[in-house]
């Protein structure tokens, strides 16, 4: 089969294996970006995230602003940023951000708002403030969902961040823009082929984190449902 013969010949390339188009390298860029572009969309969308759903204002805008910004263009979102920034991390940040911050912005309002009321009013009944209710109450509470949103973000920055080389940045985006523009098919399936390993490698690090660092009882809980 085709296939594997690309495969064969992309893993044993010489250059795949050291240098700066090695695999190790392009996966370390492609790890970074993500893990950038995820970092930013959690200290704008969870905070966010965790005041809406404790107040109970603004859910409505936040699901539609979601349901909004995961049918906007990533690619096209990456040339606007391009003609405004220039090239750079930042024409590849912003729709990366973008893709990112709606899964954790619902998963954050969704968590909080899921806390037992009457655990909130016990709370608030023997003398912690607001934001004692929200820290120690409703946020370990809403820790599962926020893991969900977490997976689902990391999963689509991941599979996303492949666009950053249609700026000229690395990642494992190389292998399929310019194994494609080479006509070099070897390199384009090898390429997809990583950049699923390392999303099936992000599913697997949340459900094992998922199992083992949330509480005991947040585990019993989630296996009755």
């Amino acid at each position: 089969m085709n296939w594997l013969n690309w495969l064969s010949d992309f893993f044993t390339a010489p250059d795949h294996r050291s240098g700066p188009d090695s695999i190790l390298h392009r996966v370390s860029e492609h790890l970074l970006l993500s893990g950038e572009a995820l970092l930013y969309a959690a200290l704008l969308a969870v905070p966010l995230g965790l005041l809406i759903g404790y107040t109970g204002r603004g859910v409505t805008v936040v699901t539609a602003f979601a349901g909004a910004a995961r049918a906007l263009p990533t690619l096209g979102l990456v040339t606007l940023a391009v003609l405004l920034a220039g090239v750079g991390d930042t024409a590849v940040l912003v729709p990366l951000v973008a893709l990112a911050a709606p899964p954790l912005l619902v998963a954050a309002v969704e968590g909080v708002r899921g806390t037992d009321p009457d655990v909130r009013d016990a709370a608030r009944g023997i003398g912690l403030t607001h934001p004692q209710v929200l820290r120690q109450v409703c946020l370990p509470s809403a820790a599962p969902t926020l893991l969900a949103g977490f997976r689902t973000a990391t999963v689509q920055v991941i599979a996303t961040a492949t666009v950053a080389a249609y700026v000229g940045l690395g990642g494992l985006g190389r292998y399929v823009i310019d194994g494609l523009a080479t006509r070099k098919y070897a390199v384009t399936v090898g390429g997809a082929l990583l950049v699923v390993l390392l999303a099936v490698a992000a599913q697997l690090f949340f459900a094992l984190l998922a199992r083992f660092a949330l509480p005991p009882g947040m585990r019993a809980q989630r296996r009755a449902r």
